[in-house]
């Protein structure tokens, strides 16, 4: 099991980056978001995946009698899920700020500071 998650966690990872070395917001965006579940997906599979074994530990016993889940890679997705959305929700309202602005959501148009007729820096000292 952890090898096709291995696989997935290498399908989000590649297709996050293809998408985030776009020209368009929105493709930079789903990049985002694409590779923030690749990942949520890496800590979930680090943190051991096993079937219907709850990480509790019997009064009577220091340790765990088998393989448990660890809980600790689990919080720290959910933590992370809300990160991500909520960083997805300000780059979406951001872009779209921006392309009320710039009327295009072409990130090699947007160029309002930096002017085409600019002057290149000295060559020497």
């Amino acid at each position: 099991m952890e090898t096709v998650f291995a696989v997935l966690v290498g399908i989000f990872f590649a297709s996050g980056i293809y998408l985030m070395l776009s020209r368009r917001t929105v493709r930079i965006l789903l990049g985002i978001v694409i590779l923030s579940n690749g990942v949520n997906l890496l800590i979930f599979t680090a943190g051991r995946l096993t079937v219907a074994v709850p990480p509790v530990i019997p009064q009577h016993l220091p340790t765990p009698e088998n393989i448990v889940a660890n809980p600790l890679p689990q919080a720290l997705i959910l933590t992370a899920i809300v990160i991500s959305f909520s960083l997805f929700a300000f780059l979406l309202v951001l872009s779209y700020r921006a392309f009320q602005d710039l009327g295009t959501d072409d990130v090699d148009e947007m160029r309002d500071a930096e002017p085409a007729e600019r002057r290149l820096p000295p060559m020497e000292y």
